[in-house]
């Protein structure tokens, strides 16, 4: 009786062990990379699970983009980096993406970079010092793109789009 009672004990003990590495081994690489870029369902779950508080967010969308973003992803580690893609309405595609990062050198701008840059200006943007390119995007149509800085973070707004329509875009992101 006593070697019975013995083994089930055993055998129970052995089996919380083994329940309780796995939960470790489960929960591990989530703990590990908390504040790498990874996708995100909402700006107020960035907010909660990294800490970010400055996320800005158009106030103004054209009716070529859908809201919610179709994409979001945030980072924490090496530093913070929000970035949102935007659907175009009835086409599918990436229409926009919005990029803050408190680094010069992020750069995120997957499937819709400037294929070819034919006008570049400086730019008066609420009072802050901004750059517009516009030009041509790589699948032929036209693009323009709005980088300026607010409050440390670098903030990029590229779009499939014409000068205007990005400038009032991202004019509606300032207070």
């Amino acid at each position: 009786m006593k070697k019975k009672l013995r083994g089930v004990i055993s055998f129970a003990v052995t089996v919380a062990v083994l329940v309780g590495v796995l939960k470790v081994m489960n929960w591990l690489p989530t703990a590990l990379d908390q504040g790498m870029m990874r996708p995100y369902q909402g700006i107020e779950e960035v907010r909660a699970r990294l800490g970010i508080r400055e996320i800005y967010v158009p106030s103004y969308f054209p009716e070529t983009i859908k809201w919610p973003p179709e994409e979001l992803l945030a980072q924490k580690t090496p530093y913070e980096a929000v970035v949102m893609k935007f659907a175009r309405s009835g086409q599918g595609d990436t229409g926009l993406i919005i990029t803050q990062a408190r680094s010069a050198d992020f750069d995120y701008e997957a499937g819709m970079g400037l294929e070819e840059v034919r006008e570049r200006v400086p730019l008066d943007l609420k009072g802050r010092e901004a750059v517009l390119e516009a030009g041509i995007c790589e699948d032929g149509s036209p693009c323009s793109r709005l980088s300026w800085t607010e409050g440390g973070l670098h903030m990029r707004v590229a779009m499939k789009a014409q000068p205007p329509q990005v400038i009032r875009l991202a004019e509606s992101m300032l207070k």
